[in-house]
């Protein structure tokens, strides 16, 4: 991707900063504020171009516009990325850089933790901003959203698909064992789920095979899990036209963002009979939670709200069926109502 993808993305605002003090590289993309600030976590990872860090600012933007619009939440759809490696490359004075960097859009994005920074940073980031969001819990740990959202999300598909209310032995393979994919795979190992997990980091599956009684595979085998879910919980692209004729899954519910390598692999998916819950509705958590931010932020109160992802995804994959569709379609048919209705009000 080059500068000129910028001239064919639907974005109102992509703006790039640099910091030679702090080595700061950053894009911030703001897709949509027809619904309110463009909310979007602040991305640190080591892309190998900035072409790839583009493309990557510019999905994640449109997800988040689409997330909120989907769930009626107050917010249009931002993302940032940070060129760099976040164990190498990380500091105070590039998380303060990043913060002012933010300040300076007055407020249109509103920056929350994401893949390579935390709700610590985003407290360390907030001294220079107040467009900042992400509040720890009294031990510095952000509240579970996302997790609790996508494991009602892979509830709702279970039921869609094998009209079943529990979890009991159902098979589900989680890639990715990070703050998400790990809080997930406790939550289904807690309902009974039968469990095959992957990730980069050995401690974390030899912990998953201890605590979890998980199935351990390497990362490269998860995609051909004989499973009914697999749950993507790790970075995007994970489904293109090499791996989808190898998946032995169902169903795909997870995570991640953006897990298409393009639209056109969900109508891939769906010809193949595998229903796909997409991503951006199932992982919706995150941003529920930065709605309820505010004096009286209550944890409880969070996800109780994530826990209508279920009848959200439900709703899409019986709507789907109904007009013999995937249910990306849908789901994109809805956001982009909302994002109209932004619009004319």
């Amino acid at each position: 991707m080059t500068l000129a993808a910028i001239d064919r993305a639907d974005h109102e605002e992509v703006t790039f900063f640099s910091d030679d003090a702090s080595g700061l590289r950053a894009i911030v993309a703001i897709h949509s504020t027809t619904r309110g600030p463009a909310v979007g976590g602040c991305r640190m990872y080591p892309y190998a171009s900035g072409a790839e860090a583009l493309r990557d600012v510019l999905r994640l933007a449109t997800a988040m516009s689409y997330k909120s619009a989907v769930l009626g939440l107050p917010f249009g759809g931002g993302k940032s990325v940070i060129l760099g490696d976040p164990r190498r490359d990380k500091s105070d004075a590039l998380l303060r850089a990043m913060g002012r960097a933010v300040d300076s859009l007055g407020g249109r994005y509103v920056m929350a933790d994401d893949v390579g920074t935390t709700v610590r940073d985003m407290a360390l980031v907030r001294e220079v901003t107040a467009h900042a969001a992400g509040i720890p819990d009294a031990h510095g740990f952000p509240c579970p959203a996302t997790a609790w959202g996508v494991y009602h999300g892979i509830r709702a598909v279970v039921r869609h698909c094998m009209g079943r209310r529990d979890l009991e032995g159902v098979r589900v393979a989680v890639q990715g064992l990070g703050s998400v994919g790990g809080t997930l795979a406790a939550l289904l190992a807690g309902a009974g789920a039968r469990l095959t997990v992957t990730d980069l980091r050995g401690e974390l599956l030899l912990r998953a095979a201890d605590e979890l009684h998980a199935t351990t595979v390497a990362p490269e085998a998860i995609l051909r899990a004989d499973v009914d879910v697999l749950a993507p919980c790790a970075m995007g692209d994970v489904f293109n036209d090499a791996t989808i004729p190898e998946l032995r899954c169902r169903a795909v519910a997870g995570g991640a963002n953006n897990q298409l390598s393009d639209a056109r692999h969900a109508v891939a998916l769906w010809r193949r009979g595998i229903v796909y819950a997409p991503d951006y509705v199932v992982n919706a958590g995150g941003v529920i939670d930065v709605a309820h931010e505010g004096a009286a932020y209550d944890p409880a109160e969070v996800l109780a709200e994530c826990e209508r992802i279920y009848d959200v995804v439900l709703g899409i994959l019986e709507e789907a069926d109904r007009k013999d569709t995937s249910p990306l379609t849908i789901a994109d048919a809805l956001a982009e109502s909302g994002l109209r209705k932004g619009r004319a009000e």
